[in-house]
Protein backbone atom coordinates (compact mmCIF):
# COMPACT_ATOMS: atom_id res chain seq x y z
CA UNK A 1 0.00 0.00 0.00
CA UNK A 2 2.50 2.49 0.82
CA UNK A 3 4.61 1.69 -2.19
CA UNK A 4 1.36 2.42 -4.51
CA UNK A 5 0.99 5.83 -2.86
CA UNK A 6 4.88 6.91 -3.00
CA UNK A 7 4.31 5.85 -6.85
CA UNK A 8 1.13 7.94 -7.47
CA UNK A 9 2.48 11.04 -5.70
CA UNK A 10 5.81 10.83 -7.58
CA UNK A 11 3.20 10.38 -11.08
CA UNK A 12 1.24 13.56 -10.23
CA UNK A 13 4.75 15.58 -9.59
CA UNK A 14 5.99 14.61 -12.89
CA UNK A 15 2.66 15.46 -14.73
CA UNK A 16 3.03 19.02 -12.68
CA UNK A 17 6.55 19.63 -13.74
CA UNK A 18 5.74 19.39 -17.41
CA UNK A 19 2.24 21.82 -17.32
CA UNK A 20 3.19 25.12 -18.47
CA UNK A 21 0.36 27.76 -17.78
CA UNK A 22 -1.04 29.24 -20.98
CA UNK A 23 -0.54 32.89 -19.44
CA UNK A 24 3.08 32.42 -19.04
CA UNK A 25 4.02 32.48 -22.63
CA UNK A 26 5.31 35.87 -23.92
CA UNK A 27 3.56 38.23 -26.27
CA UNK A 28 5.25 37.81 -29.54
CA UNK A 29 4.53 41.02 -30.86
CA UNK A 30 5.76 43.27 -28.53
CA UNK A 31 9.36 43.92 -27.17
CA UNK A 32 8.48 45.69 -24.06
CA UNK A 33 6.83 43.93 -21.12
CA UNK A 34 3.54 41.97 -21.72
CA UNK A 35 1.35 43.73 -19.17
CA UNK A 36 -1.70 41.13 -19.86
CA UNK A 37 0.19 38.02 -18.36
CA UNK A 38 -0.06 37.03 -15.15
CA UNK A 39 2.30 33.68 -14.76
CA UNK A 40 1.59 31.64 -11.97
CA UNK A 41 5.08 31.42 -9.67
CA UNK A 42 6.21 28.09 -8.70
CA UNK A 43 6.50 27.58 -4.30
CA UNK A 44 10.56 27.34 -5.18
CA UNK A 45 12.48 29.07 -7.78
CA UNK A 46 15.85 28.01 -7.81
CA UNK A 47 18.23 31.69 -7.21
CA UNK A 48 19.07 32.82 -10.48
CA UNK A 49 22.85 32.43 -11.41
CA UNK A 50 25.29 35.21 -10.36
CA UNK A 51 25.17 38.55 -12.43
CA UNK A 52 21.86 37.02 -14.18
CA UNK A 53 19.73 39.31 -15.91
CA UNK A 54 15.70 38.67 -15.97
CA UNK A 55 14.85 40.01 -19.27
CA UNK A 56 10.98 40.94 -19.16
CA UNK A 57 8.09 38.70 -21.14
CA UNK A 58 8.18 39.42 -24.78
CA UNK A 59 10.98 40.91 -25.22
CA UNK A 60 14.23 38.91 -27.47
CA UNK A 61 17.62 37.80 -26.72
CA UNK A 62 20.33 36.99 -28.67
CA UNK A 63 23.52 34.72 -27.49
CA UNK A 64 25.91 37.30 -29.17
CA UNK A 65 27.50 40.69 -27.41
CA UNK A 66 25.73 42.49 -29.83
CA UNK A 67 22.25 43.73 -29.78
CA UNK A 68 20.49 43.23 -32.57
CA UNK A 69 16.99 45.33 -33.60
CA UNK A 70 13.56 44.06 -34.72
CA UNK A 71 10.49 45.63 -35.48
CA UNK A 72 7.51 45.52 -33.31
CA UNK A 73 5.00 47.70 -31.63
CA UNK A 74 5.37 49.13 -28.24
CA UNK A 75 2.84 48.92 -25.10
CA UNK A 76 1.42 52.12 -26.41
CA UNK A 77 0.75 49.98 -29.98
CA UNK A 78 3.08 52.13 -31.50
CA UNK A 79 5.59 51.19 -34.20
CA UNK A 80 8.80 50.74 -32.30
CA UNK A 81 12.60 49.36 -33.18
CA UNK A 82 13.67 47.25 -30.33
CA UNK A 83 16.89 45.64 -29.84
CA UNK A 84 17.47 41.90 -29.06
CA UNK A 85 19.40 41.73 -24.95
CA UNK A 86 22.96 40.89 -25.71
CA UNK A 87 23.71 37.97 -22.98
CA UNK A 88 27.36 37.62 -23.59
CA UNK A 89 27.16 41.61 -22.38
CA UNK A 90 28.25 43.39 -19.05
CA UNK A 91 24.96 43.21 -16.64
CA UNK A 92 24.76 47.00 -16.80
CA UNK A 93 24.90 46.69 -20.75
CA UNK A 94 21.68 44.22 -20.68
CA UNK A 95 19.98 46.68 -18.19
CA UNK A 96 20.27 49.45 -20.60
CA UNK A 97 19.19 47.88 -23.36
CA UNK A 98 16.18 46.78 -21.67
CA UNK A 99 15.36 50.49 -20.47
CA UNK A 100 15.78 51.37 -23.73
CA UNK A 101 13.33 48.84 -25.17
CA UNK A 102 10.80 50.17 -22.46
CA UNK A 103 10.56 53.78 -24.05
CA UNK A 104 11.24 53.40 -27.85
CA UNK A 105 8.37 54.03 -30.12
CA UNK A 106 7.47 56.88 -27.66
CA UNK A 107 7.01 60.31 -28.88
CA UNK A 108 9.29 63.18 -28.84
CA UNK A 109 8.62 65.41 -25.74
CA UNK A 110 10.72 68.29 -25.50
CA UNK A 111 11.69 68.46 -21.72
CA UNK A 112 10.18 64.53 -21.77
CA UNK A 113 11.99 62.43 -18.97
CA UNK A 114 13.61 65.10 -17.36
CA UNK A 115 10.50 66.47 -14.86
CA UNK A 116 10.08 62.74 -13.96
CA UNK A 117 11.88 60.10 -15.30
CA UNK A 118 8.65 57.90 -16.21
CA UNK A 119 6.93 59.73 -19.03
CA UNK A 120 4.87 59.89 -21.71
CA UNK A 121 7.15 61.03 -24.02
CA UNK A 122 10.72 62.02 -24.40
CA UNK A 123 13.51 64.31 -25.95
CA UNK A 124 17.28 62.78 -26.42
CA UNK A 125 18.76 63.57 -23.33
CA UNK A 126 15.68 62.10 -21.63
CA UNK A 127 16.09 58.75 -23.71
CA UNK A 128 19.53 58.70 -22.97
CA UNK A 129 19.24 59.13 -19.27
CA UNK A 130 16.57 56.77 -18.72
CA UNK A 131 18.80 54.17 -20.28
CA UNK A 132 21.71 54.54 -18.57
CA UNK A 133 19.79 55.39 -15.04
CA UNK A 134 18.24 51.73 -15.66
CA UNK A 135 21.39 50.22 -15.88
CA UNK A 136 22.79 51.81 -13.06
CA UNK A 137 25.32 54.02 -14.23
CA UNK A 138 23.21 57.41 -13.83
CA UNK A 139 20.92 58.65 -10.74
CA UNK A 140 19.20 61.48 -12.69
CA UNK A 141 18.53 63.02 -15.77
CA UNK A 142 20.78 65.07 -17.56
CA UNK A 143 20.46 67.36 -19.97
CA UNK A 144 23.01 66.83 -23.71
CA UNK A 145 25.88 69.01 -22.58
CA UNK A 146 26.22 67.71 -19.05
CA UNK A 147 27.36 64.47 -20.01
CA UNK A 148 30.74 65.28 -20.52
CA UNK A 149 31.38 67.29 -17.25
CA UNK A 150 28.66 66.22 -14.73
CA UNK A 151 28.33 62.38 -15.35
CA UNK A 152 30.63 61.50 -12.29
CA UNK A 153 31.25 57.32 -13.59
CA UNK A 154 32.28 58.78 -17.33
CA UNK A 155 35.60 58.43 -19.12
CA UNK A 156 36.66 60.50 -22.31
CA UNK A 157 36.66 58.85 -25.65
CA UNK A 158 34.54 55.55 -27.29
CA UNK A 159 33.67 52.83 -24.66
CA UNK A 160 33.57 48.98 -25.72
CA UNK A 161 30.26 48.31 -24.72
CA UNK A 162 28.52 51.90 -24.29
CA UNK A 163 29.21 55.14 -25.86
CA UNK A 164 27.68 58.88 -25.07
CA UNK A 165 27.72 61.25 -27.75
CA UNK A 166 26.76 64.70 -26.44
CA UNK A 167 26.99 68.50 -27.47
CA UNK A 168 24.97 71.86 -26.67
CA UNK A 169 21.80 70.39 -28.74
CA UNK A 170 21.85 67.08 -28.96
CA UNK A 171 22.80 63.37 -27.13
CA UNK A 172 22.80 60.21 -28.48
CA UNK A 173 24.35 57.10 -27.40
CA UNK A 174 25.55 53.74 -29.01
CA UNK A 175 24.90 50.76 -26.62
CA UNK A 176 26.43 46.81 -28.00
CA UNK A 177 26.97 48.57 -31.38
CA UNK A 178 23.31 49.86 -31.80
CA UNK A 179 22.14 53.79 -31.79
CA UNK A 180 19.78 54.82 -29.17
CA UNK A 181 18.55 58.32 -30.91
CA UNK A 182 15.78 60.63 -31.15
CA UNK A 183 16.90 61.89 -34.31
CA UNK A 184 16.58 59.73 -37.68
CA UNK A 185 20.02 62.04 -38.81
CA UNK A 186 21.94 59.26 -40.75
CA UNK A 187 19.45 56.63 -40.28
CA UNK A 188 18.93 54.92 -43.74
CA UNK A 189 16.75 52.08 -42.42
CA UNK A 190 12.83 51.74 -41.92
CA UNK A 191 12.86 53.84 -38.85
CA UNK A 192 14.24 57.27 -40.21
CA UNK A 193 10.97 58.33 -40.67
CA UNK A 194 10.18 57.27 -36.94
CA UNK A 195 10.61 60.23 -34.43
CA UNK A 196 11.43 60.22 -30.75
CA UNK A 197 13.29 56.82 -28.82
CA UNK A 198 14.35 54.40 -31.40
CA UNK A 199 17.23 52.23 -31.82
CA UNK A 200 18.89 52.83 -35.02
CA UNK A 201 21.35 50.73 -37.07
CA UNK A 202 24.26 53.11 -38.15
CA UNK A 203 26.03 55.88 -36.43
CA UNK A 204 25.90 59.71 -37.36
CA UNK A 205 27.66 60.80 -39.92
CA UNK A 206 27.90 63.75 -37.91
CA UNK A 207 29.31 62.00 -35.02
CA UNK A 208 32.57 63.78 -34.87
CA UNK A 209 30.90 67.34 -33.82
CA UNK A 210 29.71 65.98 -30.82
CA UNK A 211 31.52 65.41 -27.29
CA UNK A 212 32.36 61.33 -27.14
CA UNK A 213 32.32 59.82 -23.48
CA UNK A 214 31.35 56.45 -21.96
CA UNK A 215 31.26 54.88 -18.44
CA UNK A 216 34.27 53.88 -16.57
CA UNK A 217 35.13 49.87 -17.43
CA UNK A 218 32.40 50.16 -20.17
Amino acid sequence: MRLITRTAVAAALMTAAFVVPSSAVAAPHTGGLDLTATPEQPAETAPPAVGAVEIPAGMRTTNGVRAKRYKGKNADGRTAYFARVPLKAPVEVQRAVIAANKIVGKPYKWGGGHAKVEDSGYDCSGTVSYSLIGAGLLKTPLSSYEFDDVWKVAERGKGQWISVYGNRSHVYAVIAGLRLDTSAAGDRSGSRRLKGPQWRPDNRTDAKRFTLVHPTGL
